[in-house]
């Protein structure tokens, strides 16, 4: 029987990622893992965390003797996906900013990208403003603050609303703005915190619903939820092991990266 559908991120954003698979997959079995101990991956160099990813991902793909493999993080999406279909025989989805929809939703061809430092700055999303969104003005704003607001969240605490606002600032400089991309997958379990926060209606756009469908596509064999689904840190922590057992998955087994 195939294995259980197997999300990663570096800490826990690949939740939101959770939320839309158990939206259009309800009956498909589960394992989540994150890298909790390197967190967060922005900051660190690339060479460095290809290695990293690498060594989490195939770890936890034997603990979990998984079908398919979700690359829930933009960051290791853009570095290592390359390395993980070389190396692993399941299917490997990624994830990318959501510019597409974001473009073909905005009507003022004005649209943000509220994203870490790292994805701003990548190669990989300029690439995917000149081929999806050439004919829109986007305002790029890094706020890696918003990582941490979200950890915190999960871990029972609430939002800091100056933190929030401060972060979003930048993009109420031009009331024509009516899109925003939410490309960091931490993002949007901050969604309604988002909302409130913002000045006035927008349009916010994420990538997990687009994930969820690609992962129908390629998982041709589902497992059934049975109970608790696993799940694996790289780092002890009792409460994020708390939180995790809000979405279903049972107290995280420790993983040993080689």
């Amino acid at each position: 029987m195939a294995g259980p559908i197997l999300v990663f991120d570096s800490g826990v954003g690949g939740l939101s990622v959770v939320r839309a698979l158990r939206h259009r997959l309800p009956e498909a079995a589960l394992a989540y893992a994150c890298d909790n101990a390197m967190l967060p991956y922005g900051t660190r160099e690339d060479a460095w965390l290809v290695e990293r990813i690498h060594a989490v991902c195939l770890a936890a793909v034997a603990a979990s003797d998984c079908s398919a493999l979700v690359v829930a993080c933009n960051t290791a999406s853009t570095l290592a996906l390359d390395v993980l279909r070389e190396c692993l025989a399941i299917p490997v989805v990624g994830t990318v900013p959501a510019i597409k929809p974001a473009a073909r939703l905005s009507r003022t061809r004005h649209i943000g990208l509220l994203a870490t430092r790292a994805t701003v700055a990548r190669p990989y999303t300029l690439q995917l403003i000149r081929d999806f969104a050439a004919d829109c003005r986007v305002t790029a704003v890094a706020a890696d603050v918003l990582v941490g607001e979200t950890e915190r969240l999960v871990a029972g605490e609430t939002p800091k609303w100056l933190t929030l606002h401060q972060a979003l600032t930048p993009l109420w400089e031009d009331a024509e703005l009516d899109t925003v991309v939410l490309g960091c997958t931490h993002f949007p379990l901050l969604a309604p915190w988002l909302i409130e926060a913002a000045p006035r209606p927008v349009t916010w756009v994420d990538s997990g619903e687009a994930i969820a469908r690609r992962v129908s596509h390629v998982v041709t064999r589902i497992t059934p939820r049975q109970g608790k689904e696993p799940s694996f840190v790289t780092a002890p922590d009792e409460r994020l092991g708390r939180r995790l057992a809000r979405f279903g998955f049972g107290y995280p087994r420790l993983l040993q990266p080689l």
